[in-house]
């Protein structure tokens, strides 16, 4: 499902706004910061995939690649 596809009080960072950082899931805190996904994948998506390739957040955040 694409973010334009949720409805706009269900979307990551209206959710932000209105009730802060822990109603987030850690793919949705990330896509955030990302800003944007790929083509053929949204930010949450793409969020969702970096974080188990890399068996969690705390460990994409030691990832050499993220220096």
């Amino acid at each position: 499902m694409r973010i334009r596809d949720i409805p706009e009080g269900d979307r990551p960072r209206e959710r932000l706004l209105n009730r802060g950082a822990e109603s987030l899931s850690d793919r949705e805190l990330l896509a955030l910061l990302l800003g944007a996904g790929v083509a053929g994948q949204d930010a949450v998506e793409l969020a969702g995939r970096l974080i188990a390739r890399h068996g969690g957040l705390y460990e994409l955040s030691r990832s050499p690649h993220m220096s």
